[in-house]
Formats: structure tokens, sequence, C-alpha cells
């Protein structure tokens, strides 16, 4: 599974797993809702993104092209989906979605999909701090 030091804030209260690994896509993907691709640079990448850049930017333009827009909290709000990109110095290093429920997803690496009950249960560790939400209607 992971160290307790890559995430120092999730507990057995606030996580709870909700698929087996599958090493076919990532957090960017599954917080996208593509569970064919693996999103990175030289791998895959959406149009609208930098093919070839980790910065956080690059995601956010990733996420602008598929109908999101910033957004200034990761709080519920009726009518739309969110997401969460989180980041390291200028790099993204993570994304989540939001559930329905206001809950949150996050796909490990190449292990399990989780769901947690905040954006910055998976923060503190391995994956920085959320640097920016995103939301978008729903479909």
């Amino acid at each position: 599974m992971f160290s307790p030091d890559d995430f120092p804030r999730l507990t057995h209260d606030n996580y709870r797993v909700t698929s087996p690994a599958n090493p076919d896509y990532n957090c960017i993907a599954w917080s996208a809702g593509d569970i064919e691709h693996w999103w990175q640079p030289g791998v895959y990448w959406p149009t609208g993104g930098s093919p070839d850049e980790y910065g956080i930017g690059a995601l956010e333009q990733a996420f602008l092209a598929l109908g999101f827009t910033e957004c200034p909290s990761g709080e519920l709000e009726s009518g739309f989906e969110k997401v969460a990109v989180y980041g390291s110095s200028s790099f993204y290093t993570h994304a989540a979605r939001q559930l329905p429920s206001g809950a949150w997803t996050s796909k490990l690496g190449r292990s399990e999909d989780i769901e947690h009950d905040h954006a910055d249960d998976v923060a503190g560790g391995l994956y920085g701090e959320v640097v920016q939400f995103m939301k978008r209607p729903l479909h």
C-alpha cells in the first residue's frame, strides 16, 4: 500500500479503498474521469496541455481544456464537479476529484483508488499541498 510518511494526514477513519490497484491510469487521468490512459508528459497528454512539462500551469491548462475553471475552494457546490491540483514547489504532484457526496477520490500512483473525506487528507507528504481548485458544470 503506502507508507504513513507518504500521507501523514490519512487515518483509518478518513479514507476507504474503493478499487484495486490498476497500472493503466494514474491520479491525473482518474481526476479527469479517464481510466484508459496514464496522463504524463511523454506518455499521454490531452489536447490543450503541454506534452513535456510538469509545471502546475501545464496541468491547469489541461483541466481548462476539459471545461474546468479556477475556483476559490473545494467546498461542495451544487451543479458542479471539482478537482484539486496538488503541488510541491512549482510542479504538480497529484490531482483528486470531488464526488457528489462532497468527499474526494484519488488514485495513488499505480496503486488503488481511495475515497477520502477532504481534499487535504492526501496532502502534507508525498503530494505536497493543494495549490488550486477547479470546477466545471455537471454534464
